[in-house]
This record gives structure tokens, C-alpha cells and sequence, in this order.
């Protein structure tokens, strides 16, 4: 499998339609994927691990499937942010913009910069991209890398919006108070006052059985393994 035809062909083959009604119950477009578990797409990106152009190919197609596909192959640090601001506008559900696109974009040299410049536009779906690319980033990053004043105000920021915020923006507004309670040990203190002043986040997560995490409990279950600032390797899964 060595061209986008064959990957996609491959795709069309172990989609389910099981799985296509899954993802549409989150928010997916049912009619640009063929409903392939992540699973499945592990095996492909071993095959095809490395191969920089084909993955900038795959997400090009507007697939879910092949765009998901192509995150996991692509190394972001050797994108351009030209290259990742197209990804992160062609972005077409939040599996792939807070997921994929962050994850990748948190690989860059110009992470930091980008998260700031998206958290701060008046497109939910970019500005949710942002808060998830920097929740990646502090979840990586050794402290010494990262702007500790930066992530302070934009923990202030959460306090004072996050309950006026768009759906999915909230969401990662709180997934990023618990990433910097979680990964950023100078930063715990404050994660977890943010974290008791914004207390639950509601968020509609339509006709599923998902719930927005309380910020407050799970950065007490990290504290309590005595995990907290422990770096994650990879934030690819």
C-alpha cells in the first residue's frame, strides 16, 4: 500500500457501518467516511509509517478515516505552519481537529505560537484546536520548554470564560486545566483553584454516553498516584 488509491480502497474495505453510526452520533460526517475503527487504522500506519507525503495526501482527501489515518503517519515537526493552519481550517469534526490536528501541530517547533493564535479565533472549531494543541503540548514538553507565564494566564483566561464558551471550546478548555494539573508540576496549584472555580463544565455531548471530565477529580486521582509532571512520550494513540 503505497498510494493514496490503495490506502483508500484498503479504508472503503474494513469500514463498518456499525462504526460509521458511532462516529455520526459524535458529530461526524457520515457522508466523508467509511466508519474504520482506530484499531484498524494502527495496522495501516505501521505499513506506511515515515512516509511524509502520502500522509499529507491522505488528509487532503476529506476522508475522516484517511485524515485520522494521516496524523498518526505525519511528523509534525517536519510541517510548515502553512501546512498545519490547512489541516487545522480543513478539520471536519473534532475527532480529527482536537485530536489529529493537535497532535500533530504539538510536534512543532511553533506550537506555543499557533495554540495562542487559534485559542484566540472567533471559530469554535479552531479555537477548540488551539486549547487541545497546547493541553498536547504541557502534556510533552519538559517545563524548562515551556512558557509558564503563558499557560498561567491562559489558566486565568479558562476561569473567566469557560461557561460562556461554545460547546467543544469548553470542553478543551477544561481538558486543558487538567493536562497542566497533570503534566506541569509548578503549575498545580494553580490548575487545581482554577479547577474548583469552574467546577462542572456543561457541555451538550449529544446522543452519547460521554460526560465532560471534573476538572477537580481528575487532577486529585493523578495527585493521589503521584503522577503528576510525569511527561507523556508520545500524545499519539
Amino acid at each position: 500500500m503505497n498510494t493514496v488509491t490503495e490506502i483508500m480502497a484498503e479504508l472503503k474495505k474494513l469500514g463498518s457501518e456499525q462504526t460509521r453510526k458511532t462516529f455520526a452520533r459524535h458529530g461526524a460526517p457520515v457522508d466523508q467516511m467509511f466508519g474504520v475503527k482506530v484499531g484498524d487504522l494502527k495496522t495501516i500506519v505501521k505499513k506506511i509509517k515515515g512516509q511524509q507525503k502520502l500522509a499529507l495526501e491522505l488528509y487532503a482527501t476529506g476522508n475522516s478515516d484517511a485524515m485520522y489515518l494521516a496524523g498518526s503517519v505525519a511528523d509534525g515537526e517536519a510541517m510548515s505552519k502553512k501546512e498545519l493552519e490547512l489541516w487545522a481550517k480543513q478539520a471536519t469534526w473534532y475527532m480529527i481537529s482536537e485530536y489529529t490536528v493537535a497532535w500533530v501541530a504539538s510536534e512543532n517547533a511553533a506550537a506555543a505560537e499557533l495554540a495562542m493564535k487559534w485559542i484566540k479565533s472567533k471559530t469554535p472549531k479552531i479555537a477548540a484546536t488551539g486549547w487541545a494543541t497546547y493541553a498536547s503540548l504541557v502534556s510533552v514538553r519538559s517545563d524548562e520548554e515551556l512558557d509558564l507565564a503563558q499557560i498561567q494566564e491562559l489558566l486565568e483566561l479558562v476561569g473567566l470564560q469557560v461557561h460562556a464558551a461554545p460547546g467543544r471550546v469548553a470542553y478543551t478548555m477544561n481538558n486543558f486545566v487538567i493536562c497542566v494539573g497533570s503534566y506541569v508540576k509548578p503549575l498545580l496549584a494553580k490548575a487545581k483553584a482554577i479547577a474548583k472555580k469552574i467546577g462542572v463544565v456543561q457541555v451538550d455531548m449529544g446522543d452519547t454516553s460521554c460526560k465532560v471530565p471534573l476538572a477537580t477529580e481528575t487532577i486529585a486521582k493523578i495527585e493521589a498516584m503521584n503522577r503528576v509532571g510525569q511527561k507523556r512520550k508520545n500524545v499519539k494513540c
